[in-house]
């Protein structure tokens, strides 16, 4: 099996498991990742998560034509976006899971950093998770906004919509979404009880210890 088709086998059987577990459902969510040649492996528009075929991925050259596969997904600007300004990103996820969502609703959601501190984890695979507004799905702006950050965020959360996490590669980059899903359920089950949250000395040391981007 070549590198890519490894990873075009990688893809589906990730995303199969994001599906199978209620994370996106229907024919939502999309998945991207770099290929060995530097073009981009990429969900069609359309497409379900519990039923991609391998064979039938977009594939872009390394400047950025699409040359096989299916037409690929409408949110291709939050892909190119965290591709073209972080250039540790190996792959990018976009779910539209249930918790996160809802907690995207909530009038006192921090837009700047939109999880709150109630495990290390979501801070050491995520850093901070910018919220950003309602836009249209599909709506290149939506990349516009992604690029304004500067490479600054591994993640951000699309208000009413859904999480986008780019990562070294498709599996650390669903790990890390499943991560934010995780949290913002957590935040929800607790919300109105009054958790015990991590202490700002408490993240500055998870951040400390395992070098998280955290400033920006």
């Amino acid at each position: 099996m070549t590198p890519e088709s490894a990873l075009r086998e990688q893809i589906c059987l990730l995303a199969k498991s994001l599906f199978d577990r209620g994370l996106t459902g229907g024919s939502t969510g999309n998945i991207s990742a770099r290929t060995p040649d530097g073009g981009l492996l990429v969900s069609p528009t359309g497409t379900s998560f519990g039923r991609l075929d391998p064979g039938r991925l977009s594939r872009f050259d390394a400047r950025g034509q699409l040359i096989d596969g299916d037409p690929p997904t409408k949110e291709m600007p939050l892909h190119t976006a965290f591709y073209e300004t972080r250039s540790t990103a190996g792959a990018v996820v976009h779910l539209h899971s249930c918790h996160s969502v809802a907690l995207s609703m909530m009038p006192d959601a921090n837009p700047d950093n939109f999880l709150p501190p109630l495990t290390p984890y979501a801070i050491m695979k995520l850093g901070k998770v910018k919220l950003l507004p309602f836009f249209l799905p599909g709506d290149p702006a939506m990349g516009d906004a992604v690029r304004g950050l500067a490479g600054k965020r591994t993640a951000v959360m699309l208000a009413n919509h859904g999480p986008v996490v780019a990562g070294a590669d498709v599996e650390a980059a669903c790990n890390a979404i499943e991560e934010l899903e995780d949290t913002a359920r957590l935040a929800m089950l607790t919300r109105g009880l009054s958790p015990r949250m991590l202490s700002s000395e408490d993240v500055q040391r998870v951040v400390t210890k395992f070098n998280v981007e955290w400033d920006g």
